[in-house]
């Protein structure tokens, strides 16, 4: 792909940014091809080396804030008529509640995964403290001379110890799942912003 045909396909794929930050992310794109132009590099090569135009989408996607994009989108490109406020007054009881039902749901499903995920390392812990409590019972067993409480209470100790190390990497694991599936989201709410087209 040579550097005009990259350049009109990043445009278009960027055409709901607003325009400042689009020349800008063009320009800064396009003296990035002629520098390596300039160092001898032929020009599909040079475009090749920065990556293709949906990867270089999405990097652009996630150093834009989700507030200035959508703070652009619902600035009005003209001045609404009459009839149209008035349909916006008038319907506000029909979408302003379906808009707040909606953002309630996504919340609370984002809060239950968060919820399920602090529960995880509750138990994580729980099964900890029931570790250090059966080491600890293993000498209390000894001093009372009772051997097989001993011996039950170090394999109990042992259990736990060995559940709570697993659990804890399955809680860690579950984070991270959690903030890959909310930078995911975030990423798609972004490119799906920036990509519409005006």
């Amino acid at each position: 792909m040579n550097k005009e045909r990259f350049l009109a396909e990043l445009r278009r794929q960027l055409s709901g940014l607003p325009q400042r930050e689009l020349e800008e992310r063009l320009s800064f794109y396009s003296e990035m091809i002629d520098d390596r132009m300039e160092d001898g590099i032929p020009e599909e090569e040079a475009v090749a080396e920065i990556g293709g135009v949906d990867s270089v989408r999405e990097q652009i996607a996630s150093e834009i804030p989700l507030t200035a994009l959508v703070r652009e989108k619902v600035r009005p490109g003209r001045r609404l008529k009459g009839w149209e406020i008035v349909l916006l007054v008038l319907g506000a009881p029909l979408w302003l509640p379906l808009l707040i039902a909606a953002a309630a749901v996504i919340l609370a499903v984002y809060l239950v995964l968060w919820a399920a995920a602090v529960c995880v390392y509750a138990a994580d812990l729980s099964l900890a403290a029931c570790a250090v409590a059966g080491f600890a019972g293993v000498f209390l067993y000894l001093k009372n001379g009772n051997p097989a409480g001993a011996l039950f209470s170090l394999g109990a100790g042992l259990t736990c110890a060995g559940l709570a190390i697993l659990l804890f990497f399955a809680s860690t694991g579950i984070s991270k799942a959690i903030l890959r599936l909310t930078r995911r989201a975030l990423l798609g709410i972004k490119t799906s912003i920036i990509g519409k087209e005006d």
